[in-house]
């Protein structure tokens, strides 16, 4: 392979883009809710309670998605997601009533964009690569925040074009493998006797349960669980769906707004593409704890950056982007070490399940504060304070000594 790209980067950059657009896809409610709340008369919570349908099948779609995997291959698996997500976003250019937002963005395209999201990319990675894990699972997870935010200002002035997302099948069907094994090969980094991923022939369902049982004694899963909650409600289901609505409130053109979010999707790629290059060399525990920190305080200051004039949000928009999802790399190898290569995405997926049923939550009670009190302060605030929980509840993860189902994970790069 001297002189050559290892497919194992062809693989990954072909899921990079797959993962970009269809988070893209995913963000568009967020600067859907002023105008269909001015053309339908639809409240600001209704309107929520459909991002919080979306939000929540992304996140219980995962550990099965994972499963559907193992047993039924990445390419065939994505390509239905992709079909999901391209159905449902044609549809909604006949939507006009409120349900039909609840099928379409709730259901279709949380079913498909669930599937194409986290738990893909840490599928590849065990897969695919032995060494630098860490950095490639930082750049697959960026692009799925970055995707977020980055077409957020073009799908302001256009939200209903699909044709340039049934581009991606072609490129999934050419570029993405199943395994290394389907072309010869070993994964990148791994030596011959790097123990083999043995493929599952379980049901997809029963797998998925299983690996929830199992993990589901162990202490460190909860609290990787339980952070991830933290980390759902307080930017998908917060930031990611009412930063925009509350900048409207503050008299913040719909455009600009989603600047600002653009802003965050460019340094959340560089901040989480370093967080894993940084989960390769550093105590993850030690990362999570100031990832969640700085979020914390960044969300606590926001209610002054509405009101701190021309460099206010901009200044947040850049610290917060910064640790944006972050949080992702360490949290994967952290969930690695607790339950094993094996079952590692699988398990990971339900950490992702319970990260969007915060997104979920966080979603509706923003908008329900919204509704109720005409502000969003109190949900800024009680973010903020959750994070900083979660910044002291991780430091109790506890470290494991490798065991055999641990043998490929890969040492730290000088």
């Amino acid at each position: 392979m001297k002189g050559r790209i290892h497919p194992a980067f062809v693989v990954a950059g072909a899921v990079f883009v797959v993962l970009l657009c269809a988070a893209a896809v995913r963000a568009t409610p967020s600067i859907l809710i002023v105008p269909l709340e001015r053309e339908f008369g639809w409240s600001r919570a209704l309107l929520s309670s459909a991002v919080s349908v979306n939000l929540v099948l992304y996140g219980l779609v995962g550990p099965f998605a994972a499963a559907l995997m193992e047993r039924f291959g990445i390419r065939r698996t994505v390509l239905v997601s992709l079909a999901l997500i391209c159905a449902g976003v044609a549809f909604t250019s006949q939507m006009s009533a409120s349900w039909q937002l609840l099928l379409t963005w709730g259901v279709l395209v949380g079913l498909g964009t669930g599937t194409t999201a986290m738990v893909l990319g840490a599928t590849v990675v065990n897969r695919w690569f032995v060494r630098r894990r860490g950095a490639v699972m930082g750049a697959l997870t960026a692009s799925t925040a970055t995707g977020q935010m980055l077409f957020l200002p073009l799908e302001a002035h256009v939200v209903e074009h699909q044709g340039w997302r049934a581009l991606l099948l072609p490129l999934v069907a050419l570029l993405v493998r199943d395994r290394p094994a389907d072309l010869g090969l070993l994964p990148y980094g791994a030596s011959p006797d790097t123990p083999p991923l043995v493929p599952s022939r379980q049901h997809p369902v029963g797998n998925a349960l299983r690996v929830l049982r199992e993990s589901a004694l162990k202490r460190d899963f909860w609290l990787l669980a339980g952070s991830f909650f933290v980390c759902g409600a307080s930017t998908n289901g917060l930031v990611g769906t009412h930063l925009v609505p509350a900048c409207m409130d503050h008299g913040i053109p719909e455009v600009r707004a989603a600047g600002l979010l653009a802003v965050m999707g460019i340094f959340d790629l560089i901040g989480t593409t370093a967080s894993g290059w940084l989960s390769d060399r550093f105590d993850s525990r030690k990362l999570l704890c100031c990832y969640y920190g700085f979020r914390g305080l960044s969300l606590l200051w926001l209610p002054q950056a509405f009101d701190a004039q021309v460099l206010g949000l901009p200044v947040f928009a850049v610290f917060y982007g910064l640790d944006w999802i972050a949080t992702v790399p360490p949290t994967v190898r952290l969930t690695t070490e607790a339950v094993g290569v094996q079952d590692a995405p699988i398990a990971f997926g339900w950490v992702v399940a319970s990260h969007q049923v915060g997104a979920g939550v966080g979603a509706l009670g923003a908008g329900l504060i919204r509704s109720t009190l005409a502000t969003y302060t109190p949900a800024w605030v009680a973010a903020g304070t959750i994070c900083l929980v979660a910044a002291i509840a991780v430091l109790r993860i506890g470290r494991r000594a490798p065991g055999v189902g641990l043998a490929a994970i890969a040492a730290p790069q000088p």
